[in-house]
């Protein structure tokens, strides 16, 4: 199975759940493991879809290039607590420079 097929099923299992809970009785979406995996699935599509924009080549093939260096300066503004669009301009940069010097 492809990553992007792995994406849009989990994208329509998200759908779906949050359909069932006009149509499934309360108690039955109260239950713990419902619970977690509803709480955790967003933040694994969002990952899977930065994850496959940022690494994915043609061909199924993994790529590192200007994209790759963007995510990592992306990721150390964020520990270093910068605000988000602070991270969005740094990411941003970081690949533009990069590609401007023909790297990636």
């Amino acid at each position: 199975m492809s990553m992007w097929t792995t994406v849009l099923l989990a994208g329509v299992l998200s759908l779906l759940t949050k359909l069932a809970g006009f149509v499934v009785p309360q108690e039955w979406l109260d239950g713990p493991l419902v619970s977690r995996i509803m709480k955790y699935l967003p933040i694994a599509l969002l990952a899977a879809l930065v994850a496959v924009q940022t690494f994915g080549g043609s061909g199924g093939s993994v790529t590192i290039d200007a994209r790759a260096a963007g995510l990592a300066a992306a990721v150390v503004a964020l520990c270093l607590r910068a605000p988000f669009l602070v991270v969005i301009i740094v990411a941003a940069a970081t690949a533009a420079i990069l590609r401007a010097f023909g790297i990636g």
